[in-house]
Parts: C-alpha cells; structure tokens; sequence
C-alpha cells in the first residue's frame, strides 16, 4: 500500500455540503489569491473566489480529505501533487482549455508528480527556491553555511520553517545530500541534528506572515524562507535582509494548480486557471510573492527586463543548481513522524 498516512482516521470525518455554484474554493499559498489580481479575476469572470490558505504541505491531504466537496481548486508542491492523485482527490486536466498551456517551459510539464497515465493532472504555476535570509544589522560576516543556524552565538534567535523539510536541512548539515531517499539511520541523525538544535531555536514559522513578524520585532535573525517573498515583505517595513543559499545546497519547488475531483464548479475554475497562466496570474504572483513564474511567454510580456532576469525567467535551467522536491512515497511517514517527534521535545 503507498499511502499508510493513517488515513482511515481521516476518511471517517464527515464530508461537508459542495458550495454554490459560481465561486469557487480555493486550499493554497499566501499570495496566490491576492486581492491585485485576483479582483480584476472576479469582475470580469462573474466567479466569486474564496481562498483558505496552508502553511505546509502536509496540510493539503488532511483538508482535502476532511472537507469533501469543499474545494475546487487546490495549489500543492511538486513533492505533494503525486499523493493528490494517488487518493483520487484530483481529476486530469483538459489542457486543450488552457489557454498558454504549450508556453509552460519544457523542464517543469516534464517533472514527475503532475502527470499519469498520459495525462495531466497539475498546470505549473510558480517555482523558487527555499533559500535562508539573515538580518544585516546583526552579522559583521556574512553566513555562508547552515552551520549558523546552529550556531550559540545565535541562540535564540534562530527560526525554520515549521515543515518536515527541516529533516532535509540537518541531513544537508550532516552531509547527507541525496535528501529524499535518506535511510532511518540518516532521518535519525537528522533528527538528532535538529534536537541539538532546539535549544537555541526562537520559534518554529507557520505562515510568511509570523517570520516577518518575527524578524521585525528583532527575535529572529536568520531562518530559511520562501526565497522573494518575506524578504520584500520585510524591504516594505525599511527591515533589511539579506537572501543566500548555503554552501550546503537549497531546496527547489514548483507549485501546481490542480482541479478537485467531481468539482461542480468546472466553469469558473477553468477561467481560473486561465487567468493564473495568464499575464495577469503570472506577474500577479511575482509582483505579490517574488516567486518566478511557469510561463516564459506571459512573463517576457509583463515583466520589466530586471525582474524577468532576477527571477531567473531567462535561466531556468536554475532549478538544475537547487534539490528540487521530490515524492516520499512510502517513506513520507518517516520523515514527518521524524519532525514531529522534534517537536515534541
């Protein structure tokens, strides 16, 4: 059995009422429904958008699972798309009613994860990095490894991202690089690694939105990040930061828009996904988040030439330098079980 994520327990919640017809629900990131883009969205399709938004991607199958009908339109990462259609919580895509679908660069409609069978059950949206981020103001050299965040003379003011990703980075840390086929001994050192660590840890982050707060209130000092997008949260409040990805690697993502299954609200979450691909949906999510974007053709169009090269839009064969997630499988319980019993210390 590939999935043994005692799902059973979540299959026997109660399913709750589908919603109207003409909005649509969606489980995704911050930023990806934000007012900029998505108002214009709502005044010219006549669909109403109702965003729920997750802090991990451990969350998606829980939600999902407990509130059947629900959603119609869900955004997960690549190392979490696979489980969506293992479930069947998801249905393929007609691509031929995506308008821009062949502008999607070659690299990403090519991953593993959004595709079976022949068929295409995730549009890529947005990709990045998860870099690490310090404050200026509090490092006369500059951090160049992960060493720092479990260094003493940072106690207390050290952050992660409260995810089963954080296994990745001790494992980096222990010299372990080929992070999502770690054995138990390698998830039990990394455990260890972050266990050592947890003393000297401020908080664990849930939302951008807490890891700012955290770095302006001057509690927090480096952390990793959602690469451009708390970094210009925190530009915007005159706090400056400083982005780098360590001696010891980053992980890559690509986030995908994916169509919940039976959803009764086909229509308008087609003319989402439209727009998403769009220049509006594509700039949208650049301009609000700083994350680069999936389709070449609809950036060029709306970027100014620094953006389109600061976001690597010119260069995606980027995501070649960066450990792009990647499925667990079965082995996804080992690793969360992993991070949680970190946390329960």
């Amino acid at each position: 059995m590939k999935l043994r994520l005692t799902m059973s327990a979540i299959l026997a919640l109660a399913a709750a009422p589908a919603v109207a017809e003409g909005t649509i629900n969606v489980l995704t990131w911050e930023g990806y429904a934000d007012s900029s883009f998505i108002d214009k969205f709502v005044e010219e399709s006549g669909c109403e958008v109702n965003a729920t938004y997750v802090g991990s991607n451990d969350d998606f199958a829980p939600k999902l699972m407990a509130g059947g009908g629900v959603y119609d339109l869900i955004a997960p990462s690549i190392d979490t798309t696979q489980l969506m259609i293992d479930l069947g919580q998801v249905e393929p895509l007609d691509t031929a009613a995506i308008e821009g679908w062949n502008d999607i660069y070659p690299k990403f409609l090519a991953l593993d994860g959004i595709q079976q069978d022949g068929k295409y059950y995730g549009m890529p949206y947005s990709w990045g990095a998860i870099a690490f981020m310090y404050r200026d103001d509090a490092f006369d050299t500059p951090p160049t490894s992960l060493a720092a965040l479990w260094s003493e003379a940072n106690s207390g003011k050290i952050s992660l991202w409260d995810d089963k990703s954080s296994i990745y980075v001790a494992a980096r840390l222990n010299g372990d690089m080929d992070i999502y086929n770690l054995s138990d001994a390698q998830i039990e050192a990394a455990k260890q690694k972050l266990i050592e660590q947890k003393p000297l840890v401020r908080k664990y982050w849930s939302t951008a939105g807490e890891l700012v707060d955290l770095y302006k209130a001057g509690e927090v000092v480096i952390s990793n990040t959602w690469a451009g997008y708390q970094s210009s949260l925190l530009a915007d409040e005159g706090i400056k930061v400083t982005e780098f990805i360590p001696e010891e690697g980053a992980e890559g993502w690509m986030d995908a828009w994916m169509v919940v299954k039976g959803t009764p609200n086909k229509e308008c979450a087609y003319k989402f996904l439209n727009m998403q691909l769009s220049e509006q949906g594509q700039c949208g999510v650049a301009n609000v988040n700083g994350y680069s974007a999936t389709n070449g053709v609809a950036a060029k169009s709306c970027m100014t030439p620094e953006q389109y090269a600061a976001l690597h839009q010119d260069d995606p064969d980027y995501l070649d330098s960066l450990l792009i997630w990647q499925p667990l499988g079965e082995r996804f319980e080992a690793y969360l079980n992993a991070w949680n019993a970190v946390k329960a210390q």
